[in-house]
């Protein structure tokens, strides 16, 4: 099914997912919006297709992509709804995933877009499937992992072994690795659940094992795609330095450094990071609709109706009760109203009230 931009709505119903055969691996994908470009999104070390949707700031980033491309998301083998794994995949393995998941959309070239290892891996298929690459776009994505002498921007090995012993905390907790200003409880408990979603914890240290073992410097000359590099100046888990020996080694790559701390996408600013792409992508950037999609006039009655009980501090139960419908409608109702009216949490929809004008 697939989803134009003037039909979905941020927070509404998530885009059916799909499979596709890589080799006897199902891998589960999303296609969202009609644009003229097709847009693959490979994502960072773990995801989930699905519950990646529950995160305003996310949904909104991704319906922004998918309102001047037809996106495609993808899980990759191992990680989210697509088949598990007993060990971590190979590059060569991951490399065919995106292969797979172009080929059952009827995507013969499309433009790429890795965040963090998913840029690496990226890099890979852009240099190996020069034919089936558009463009591509690396967001905080690194060339090599760890230290070595002649790159010393890399975790060290005991930096690695440290965080590695500590990543069953993000798992429990939401606490990421590196303190984020973006960290307030809403974000840390869906961060908590889409990590558990997405992979156990021993799978996604295998993944980062094998990650560090990933060397890419000697392919960065050779590719002859257009290449767009995102990196916020402050990243707190791949340090930006990385961003620039990519930017400095992948030959006429358009380099843009933005403000931020935080290493995932959605814990920072995002308009930034699509205004950048668009332009980069497609020439031009896409006029605001006329028609609100934000802010209260965006609101449906029921959502206006959910948005003022909320506001008062009643909970999902007492809304469920007073409005007769059910517990799950409501919270439906309330990722809407996060989305339209840009805040992250009930907190905040409560401190802002009167400035949204509910």
């Amino acid at each position: 099914m697939e989803l134009g931009p003037v039909a979905f709505r941020v927070g509404a119903v998530p885009p059916e997912t799909m499979y596709a055969k890589s080799g006897s691996v199902n891998i589960a994908y999303q296609v969202v919006g009609e644009g003229p470009l097709d847009l693959v999104l490979v994502p960072g070390f773990v995801s989930h297709v699905e519950v990646g949707w529950e995160e305003p700031n996310l949904a909104r980033f991704l319906s922004r992509l998918a309102s001047f491309s037809r996106l495609i998301v993808f899980d990759k083998r191992g990680t989210g709804m697509s088949d598990p794994v007993t060990s971590p995949p190979t590059m060569e393995e991951r490399m065919d995933d995106i292969r797979a998941v172009m080929d059952a959309v009827g995507s013969s070239q499309a433009g790429i877009f890795g965040i963090s290892e998913g840029g690496t891996l990226s890099i890979l298929f852009a240099h190996r499937h020069p034919h089936r690459v558009r463009a591509l776009v690396l967001y905080g994505s690194w060339a090599r992992r760890l230290a070595a002498p002649d790159y010393p921007w890399g975790l060290e090995p005991d930096q690695l072994e440290d965080f590695l012993a500590r990543m069953g905390d993000a798992w429990g907790t939401g606490e990421w690795w590196t303190p984020s200003p973006a960290d307030d409880d809403a974000l840390k408990r869906w961060w908590a659940r889409y990590l558990r979603m997405s992979a156990s914890p021993a799978m996604a240290q295998g993944v980062i094992r094998m990650n560090t073992e990933i060397d890419v410097r000697e392919l960065l000359p050779e590719l002859r795609v257009p290449t767009l590099i995102l990196h916020r100046t402050g990243d707190n888990w791949i340090v930006v330095a990385h961003g620039r020996y990519l930017a400095d080694h992948i030959p006429d790559a358009r380099y843009v450094e933005l403000p931020g701390v935080d290493h995932r996408i959605p814990a920072g600013e995002v308009e930034p990071i699509l205004t950048e792409m668009e332009v980069f992508l497609t020439g031009r950037k896409r006029r605001p609709r006329q028609r609100s999609v934000i802010g209260i006039d965006a609101l449906s009655q029921r959502e206006r109706e959910v948005a003022l009980l909320a506001s008062r501090g009643q909970t999902a139960a007492q809304i469920a009760a007073q409005l007769v419908i059910s517990e799950r409608t409501v919270e439906t109702h309330l990722a809407n109203v996060y989305v339209k009216l840009g805040v992250r949490s009930k907190t905040e929809l409560i401190r802002r009230a009167p400035e949204l004008g509910i």
